[in-house]
């Protein structure tokens, strides 16, 4: 099978990938999201990852650079690099962007996909379904997540790998934020109903299967906005600030004195 666009990082060891390219570090960064080893707001410390990868502080930054134009990464001012958290809103952006996006690539890759390109991929649903069998929770994670950018890659379109690998690396990111209960990977068996109709030729079907998969992606995320903040600590510990009184209560009673009969 070829190599997928990201590494695994079980099979390499840093002292490895040590040179002065800042691909390697992007690549393991992409992967430690993939499985869920990096979550959100995570610091990315520039003298620790120069030091882990036997780099410059100038390959970090390029690194980190790059990932922050792919929104993967957030700079913040006098403060350093963090993992990206998105918010709600910037998760259903990514899901909304994936539901359009990747049902035209699954009828894409049905219209023109080589037996070998396919041979690929249904070598990569069975290491799925494999890890699955195995309770390989972070190699199962990591599969589903690359089958969506070697499904681009099977389209034959190099902007849409670029793009998948964005977006899945984001979606990691808001399924750890906001997954209900144990979101492990995608749903069982979908990945393979979405490959035969890739194999059968069948561009509606596979694109339909697709856009079904995205939305029962989409249903396993509480991707619904909190209801509106209190206004401060007074509020949100359902007491009431000093010198406030509500209709018919005394300020003597909200503060708990004692009242002229000697009962508090």
């Amino acid at each position: 099978m070829d190599q997928p666009v990201v590494d695994s990082p079980v099979a390499q060891s840093p002292v490895s990938e040590r040179g002065r390219s800042e691909a390697p570090i992007r690549a393991r960064i992409l992967q430690a999201i993939f499985e869920r080893r990096l979550h959100p707001g995570e610091k990315l410390t520039e003298e620790r990852v120069a030091e882990l990868f036997g780099v410059s502080r100038t390959v970090v930054r390029q690194a980190l650079a790059r990932l922050a134009q792919d929104g993967i990464v957030e700079h913040q001012p006098n403060r350093g690099a963090f993992v990206a958290a998105p918010s709600r809103a910037d998760a259903r952006h990514v899901l909304d962007a994936r539901a359009v996006v990747e049902p035209e690539i699954a009828a894409s890759a049905a219209c023109g996909c080589a037996a070998p390109a396919v041979a690929r991929l249904r070598h990569h649903v069975a290491m799925e379904n494999e890890a699955r069998a195995a309770g390989e929770r972070a190699t199962l994670v990591r599969l589903t997540g690359e089958f969506h950018i070697a499904l681009a890659e099977a389209a034959g379109n190099p902007v849409f790998v670029r793009l998948l690998t964005e977006l899945q690396a984001l979606s990691s990111l808001a399924i750890l934020l906001y997954a209900r209960g144990e979101h492990a990977a995608c749903p069982p068996h979908e990945h393979g109903d979405i490959l035969a109709a890739i194999e059968a030729g069948d561009s509606e079907l596979a694109a339909r299967r697709m856009r079904d998969h995205i939305v029962h992606v989409a249903e396993e995320l509480d991707l619904s906005e909190p209801p509106e903040r209190p206004l401060g600590l007074a509020e949100a510990l359902g007491l009431e600030p000093a010198g406030v009184t509500r209709p018919g209560r005394s300020a003597a009673r909200l503060r708990r004195e004692p009242t002229p009969g000697g009962i508090a």
